[in-house]
């Protein structure tokens, strides 16, 4: 097909489309629309396949003009984004091309028509001037392990009840009704609650009323006024007074198994001894320490070139985005997109002003994902086989397997599309890191890195 084409770069990341096709193939395609109008039609007076051309234009002249625009645009828009030197100008996959007005139509003259969509965003990343990145100071010692070892304890524990003489302490398991009272001692309406399970001593209960629980023995009602200071991280309770009624319905105790060699076998039969489970355990909490550290440094990076570099996003990419994680939140709930979008009605929370409180963090992971991408292209980062095969190692050396399982993991051409792209961007990281500084940042423990999530 013979044409011409002309694009004009819009805002927010679209450009206007404008092509122009010669007039030679527009007349062979409305001979071709006619030809098979003439196949097809059945028109009285006439045999199928006889009608003349004159005919069927004074009965279809309009319907042989729109089906022949209609195949010229999308051939011509097949042939132009098709073209493999076109890669920046093709539309985003979720952005279909949108005709404001129908193009004249006219044989003997050439057609022109434009269309606008978008495009994936083009970012030149180049300031990188004052980043600092900040890498906390983290270490997996001796306390670090035994905080792990007891999480194992803990969720090999066997829970028994206590006797009816015995009363609640700290570590026990409790369950207990409750409900919040007024000046007079009349119940809340909406404050009460049974069945409540929780932990003492873990504070993870509504009025924090592990201490004054206390003793207290099954079956045993308590009234509990409690005073929380005014600079509570609970700002419902913070400068407040309560008065709560406790009911303790259960009580019961964990039962923590002995650190040998028998609760390592317990946990997985490839453990002969304690020192085999702990000396894995190092190794996964080590693996795991490395990469929540490469996350956190990596994520403070990109936070900084997208502050230092703006650009704007593409409203069908973001509008794609949020589109997404709606319906991955109603796959969560295992229901359907409508009946999730009901069930938020009924408890007050609107669809759209949920997708517009989760806008800035989805446009923080999009431009994110564009700046590397497009470093990834300007930079032409590429893995060879001999750092694919170095990249097998390091996964069986940290996961514990051989390489050759590690290898059958892969096999799967999309499995082994996602190893190639991610050492593609370990790469790129390591490139950026020699242009920005690193810094040390706050220390802390095993434990608090990971509840910074």
């Amino acid at each position: 097909m013979k044409l011409s084409k002309n694009y004009e770069k819009l805002e927010k990341s679209a450009v206007k489309l404008t092509v122009t096709v010669d007039k030679a193939d527009i007349e062979e395609t409305y001979k071709k629309v006619t030809a098979n109008y003439t196949k097809n039609a059945q028109i009285p007076g006439f045999r199928k396949g006889h009608v003349p051309a004159k005919v069927l234009e004074t009965k279809y002249g309009e319907a042989l003009k729109a089906d022949t625009l209609s195949e010229v645009i999308d051939a011509s828009l097949n042939e132009i984004f098709s073209d493999e030197k076109e890669t920046e100008n093709r539309p985003l996959p979720y952005a279909q091309p949108a005709m404001e007005k129908m193009p004249e139509f006219e044989l003997g003259k050439d057609l022109v028509y434009s269309v606008t969509y978008d495009v994936f965003p083009s970012v030149n990343v180049k300031n990188f001037s004052g980043i600092t990145v900040k890498e906390p100071q983290v270490t997996v010692g001796d306390a670090e392990l035994a905080e792990e070892l007891k999480g194992i304890q803990e969720r090999n524990a066997t829970v028994t009840d206590k006797t009816s003489s015995e009363g609640v302490a700290k570590n026990d398991i409790v369950t207990i009704n409750y409900s919040e009272l007024d000046d007079s001692g009349n119940v809340i309406e909406g404050s009460k609650r049974e069945g409540f399970v929780f932990t003492v001593g873990s504070g993870e209960n509504i009025y924090k009323i592990d201490d004054e629980i206390l003793g207290m023995k099954k079956d045993e009602t308590k009234e509990i006024t409690k005073t929380y200071k005014k600079d509570d991280a609970d700002k419902e309770l913070a400068g407040k007074t309560k008065k709560i009624s406790v009911t303790v319905k259960a009580i019961k105790v964990r039962d923590l198994p002995a650190l040998d060699d028998e609760l390592a076998q317990d946990v997985n039969s490839k453990y002969k001894t304690l020192d085999d489970l702990k000396a894995d355990l190092k190794r996964q909490m080590e693996t795991a320490l490395k990469r929540r550290l490469a996350e956190i440094k990596n994520n403070d990076l990109l936070s900084q070139l997208v502050e230092k570099n703006q650009f704007e996003l593409p409203e069908s990419m973001l509008q794609a985005e949020l589109d997404g994680r709606w319906r991955m939140m109603a796959q969560q709930f295992q229901t359907t997109t409508d009946q999730l979008e009901r069930m938020m009605a009924s408890s007050g929370q609107a669809k759209e002003a949920m997708l517009d409180a989760w806008k800035p963090e989805a446009e923080k992971m999009l431009k994110s994902r564009i700046i590397i991408e497009n470093l990834l292209k300007e930079r032409n980062i590429s893995v060879t086989p001999e750092e694919i095969e170095a990249q097998y190692a390091k996964i069986a050396e940290e996961g514990g397997m051989t390489v050759e399982e590690v290898k059958k993991h892969y096999e799967d051409p999309r499995s082994k599309e996602y190893l190639i792209d991610d050492a593609k961007e370990a790469k790129l990281y390591e490139e950026l890191y020699k242009e920005v500084k690193v810094s040390k940042g706050d220390k802390m423990t095993f434990a608090e890195l990971f509840r910074q999530r």
